[in-house]
Order: structure tokens, then C-alpha cells, then sequence
């Protein structure tokens, strides 16, 4: 009798062991399920201060301010120049630089003229933009908007599903249509 108490005794420890080291694990194994979850979910910090800048400069092409779009294109440009590309694989890396060098000439243009020629050069840093949210994702939810009527058709990106047209400024406000969501 006294071997079976001691027997179910040993067996009730083993089995409570086995169950906290079961539960240990799943634990661990949810916290690194959670670490990759976050870990997806968190987007390039540098790549969401480009689009943060890139959305001030669009925004005052919309209102017709030549001079908030020349003081966003600038911070623009200094956004670009702290981008760490070393995350990212080689090939990345050379189209990051690629597209950097180009959105760079844009900005640096649009920081010197006057608001129509802004606008010329924001068509090609729209497309920069989006080139690069290709590469590095985004936290937010993109509208990739269309204006049908400027150069032969022009795109931009927005945070708003509605659209301001940033091309045509308070002339054709709401000229254009979102073409597709980017997430």
C-alpha cells in the first residue's frame, strides 16, 4: 500500500512537471509567434518618414502653396538621406539607391520652382514613392490615385480614399480616381 501511495505520488509530480514544461513551451513558442507577428506588422521607420513627407509636399501642391511644398520637398530630401537601406538584400539595395538618387533630383527641383514646375517633377516622385512602398511595405493603407487629365495621366499616393487632386490643385479638386489600395 505504502509503494502504490508512493508510486501515484511520483506520477501526480511527473505529471504536473510535464504539464508546466508543456505550457512553459507553449508560452515561449506564442511569445515568438507574437515577436514575428509584431515583427511583420512593423514597417521601416525611415520608409514611413519619407511617406510622412511625401504627404505634406502632396498635400500643399492640393492647397496650391508653393511654399509649404518647397519647405516639405526639403524635408523630404533629409528624410531620404537618413534611409538605411542595409536591412534590406542586395538587389533591394541597388533599386532603393536607384530610386533615391532620382526622388532626390525631384525634391531638390521642387524645393527651387515654381508651382507648376513642382508639379511636373512630383509626377516622377509619385512614381519613386511608390517604387520604394513596393520594396519596403507600409504601416498605412495607400489609395493610388489617377488623374486622367494631367500629362497624359498622373499618379499619386494617398492616405485618403477621397480624392485631391494634387496636380490640378483648387482648379480640379476632386479631378481623378483611386486605381488601387496598397496595404
Amino acid at each position: 500500500m505504502k509503494n502504490l501511495k508512493m508510486s501515484i505520488a511520483v506520477m501526480l509530480l511527473l505529471a504536473v512537471s510535464v504539464a508546466n514544461a508543456q505550457e512553459k513551451h507553449k508560452m515561449d513558442h506564442s511569445k515568438m509567434n507574437m515577436g514575428t507577428m509584431n515583427m511583420d506588422k512593423m514597417k521601416d521607420v525611415k520608409a514611413e518618414a519619407i511617406l510622412t513627407s511625401y504627404s505634406i509636399l502632396k498635400d500643399g501642391l492640393v492647397a496650391d502653396d508653393s511654399k509649404k511644398t518647397a519647405q516639405a520637398a526639403l524635408k523630404l530630401e533629409a528624410s531620404i538621406k537618413t534611409f538605411d537601406k542595409s536591412k534590406y538584400t542586395k538587389e533591394q539595395q541597388k533599386e532603393l539607391a536607384d530610386i533615391f538618387d532620382d526622388a532626390t533630383e525631384q525634391v531638390q527641383h521642387i524645393a527651387k520652382s515654381p508651382i507648376d514646375h513642382q508639379r511636373e517633377h512630383f509626377k516622377t516622385l509619385s512614381q519613386d514613392i511608390t517604387d520604394m512602398v513596393a520594396i519596403t511595405g507600409t504601416k498605412s493603407t495607400l489609395y493610388e490615385q489617377f488623374c486622367p487629365m494631367y500629362d497624359g495621366g498622373s499618379t499619386w499616393l494617398s492616405t485618403n480614399k477621397e480624392v485631391s487632386n494634387p496636380y490640378y490643385g483648387s482648379k480640379m479638386l476632386k479631378c481623378g480616381k483611386v486605381q488601387r489600395e496598397i496595404k
